[in-house]
């Protein structure tokens, strides 16, 4: 699909003072001016965080009251168990509660659903399990706020329940016993962004005040918290860029074993928000989507430098498993939707008995970006379906399928991305209201936009001009890499890479020679010749190669110049 290309519409004026009062490029002074981040105090804040720009935990709803109960559960040593979710956010969010609890004298145990066996969030078997084992607390982590009967049935066997989760909630909250969420819809935390982990971040620092412990006593686990708020996609601003920022620098001197193994496993040779996403992340998930998700945990909690190690590479193996598996559905789910002519309809809902469901919502990202359709993939095993999703920006998946109720089993997530249970006999139904909400709400008016933070020459591509950007860092969600366009450039060489995968050009504006890379649109390679005048967007990076620094622009999209 064509993509549209956006300016952002700023007075030159501001960006004039942002860089007189803050010595930095225009460049950066333009980002920032984009992101509505103007305020003097606000553009410190964004470019220096500190321990000090953390808000008061107990402005969320039920901190208090949850604070309290776990401290008298320290005092009596009660015995608590933790429930989490199988991915990053979930396990980063067990290791962090588990090792401070502990520390404060509460041995607590861990309970974590096998992703192909019980699924996502609380199950009612698990629940009877944990009541048959004498626990009295059970601590939810990055899941428990759909859990309604769950809870009640917890409620019903003698356990009290504190739910900390970062999901959008029901019309109906679980009868819990407190329930700290910053999107529930009556509380009024300022930021409700935070990933699991960040809400455990701030139970922990709740307690912590609590208790009159030395700050290091909550701050010293940013790392990991670090870890599960940029793995989440959760946006990267106000207090998730707080802790992402300073849990990076922590990163870099972890005495977590396991996390310290991890980054050596990836091969990361800078410690930033990628080396996270596409390091690090796959590897902890891939953990979980094969069902082995108590290793992850296991790695985080080691104190064996060897335990760490073997526990490493069984990771490592499980995610070459995953990317073999994750291949093998994505071209049959191309095939499919090829063979059902999909392409004309405004959404892609695919199911199958084949399909492995540790990898479908990788699958289900990958062909939203593909194709830009809100993208459903279903693995079927007998009657019964479980399946993710994934959306793209302008269509809310999580209120679609509120209106889905009646066709489906169970579903939860936000507005980008679900997990959801169908039966087969239901499938169909399921698939045609789905694509009428999509018809509804003008789905096929949605056209991408690359939003364009400032036009480029060759005068501002000096090296301490692009190194400035990272000055922005961590980047994520709501902080994209800025995307600059260069115009009018000659095209002196083009091919393909990676069997046609790939779009490599040397780009010339006059003496001055670009180099330009494209992942993922090497099909458009046909589109252009040597001579031709292009216009591209993407990011500015410095790429190191055989000990030569260059500057060059990762495309995001290219097109021939308009002649004037």
């Amino acid at each position: 699909m064509k993509k549209k290309w956006e300016y952002y519409d700023v007075d030159e004026n501001v960006v004039e003072n942002i860089m007189k009062k803050h010595n930095i490029s225009r460049l950066i002074a333009q980002v920032l001016a984009n992101r509505g981040i103007t305020d003097n105090r606000e553009i410190q804040v964004f470019l220096n965080p500190t321990r000090d720009d953390f808000i008061n935990p107990f402005f969320m709803k039920d901190m208090e009251k949850a604070t309290e109960r776990i401290i008298n559960a320290i005092n009596k040593k009660e015995k608590t168990i933790i429930y989490g979710d199988y991915d990053v956010d979930g396990i980063t969010s067990i290791t962090v509660l588990k090792k401070f609890l502990e520390e404060r004298g509460l041995k607590v145990d861990t309970y974590i659903p096998n992703r192909l066996d019980e699924g996502y969030g609380l199950n009612k078997e698990a629940i009877k399990e944990i009541a048959n084992n004498g626990y009295k607390l059970m601590i939810t982590v990055d899941c428990g706020i759909s859990g309604i009967d769950e809870v009640e049935l917890a409620k019903q066997l003698g356990i009290e329940t504190i739910i900390t989760d970062h999901h959008e909630q029901a019309d109906i909250l679980p009868n819990a016993y407190c329930i700290v969420d910053p999107k529930r819809k009556n509380d009024t935390y300022p930021f409700r962004g935070l990933a699991g982990v960040g809400v455990v971040f701030k139970l922990i620092q709740a307690i912590s005040i609590k208790l009159e412990l030395d700050a290091k006593e909550y701050l010293k686990y940013l790392d990991i918290v670090c870890v599960g708020t940029i793995s989440d996609i959760v946006p990267l601003v106000d207090e998730n860029r707080t802790i992402a920022t300073l849990g990076l620098k922590l990163i870099k001197q972890t005495r977590n074993i396991g996390l310290r193994e991890l980054i050596i496993a990836s091969g990361s040779k800078e410690i930033n928000s990628s080396a996270i996403s596409f390091g690090i992340a796959p590897r902890i998930n891939a953990s979980g989507r094969m069902g082995k998700q108590m290793e992850a945990l296991e790695l985080f909690l080691t104190e064996d430098n060897k335990e760490a190690k073997d526990i490493t590479q069984k990771l490592n193996e499980y995610n070459l498993e995953r990317q073999e598996t994750e291949k093998k559905i994505y071209e049959e789910v191309i095939d499919e939707i090829k063979k059902e002519n999909m392409i004309q309809k405004n959404t892609i809902v695919l199911g199958s008995n084949n399909w492995h469901h540790g990898v479908i919502g990788i699958v289900a990202s990958k062909v939203t970006e593909k194709f830009f359709k809100p993208t459903i993939l279903i693995c079927f095993e007998g009657e019964k379906g479980k399946g993710s999703g994934r959306s793209i920006p302008g269509f809310d998946l999580h209120g679609a399928l509120n209106n889905c109720t009646d066709v489906l089993e169970k579903y939860g997530g936000h507005e980008m991305a679900i997990g959801l249970s169908v039966t087969k006999e239901q499938f169909g139904l399921f698939k045609q209201k789905f694509e009428k909400i999509a018809e509804e709400n003008d789905i096929k008016e949605i056209q991408p936009v690359i939003k364009i933070d400032s036009q480029v020459t060759k005068k501002d591509l000096e090296k301490e001009a692009i190194e400035q950007i990272n000055l922005l860092e961590p980047f994520g969600e709501q902080n994209k890499q800025p995307i600059f366009i260069y115009k009018n450039l000659k095209v002196d060489s083009i091919r393909t890479l990676s069997e046609g995968k790939h779009l490599k050009l040397n780009l010339r504006d006059g003496n001055f020679i670009l180099n330009a890379i494209g992942f993922n649109i090497g099909d458009m390679a046909e589109e252009f010749l040597i001579g031709d005048k292009v216009d591209i967007v993407g990011t500015l990076e410095i790429n190191k190669f055989n000990g030569i620094e260059t500057i060059q622009m990762n495309l995001k999209d290219i097109m021939k110049s308009i002649k004037t």
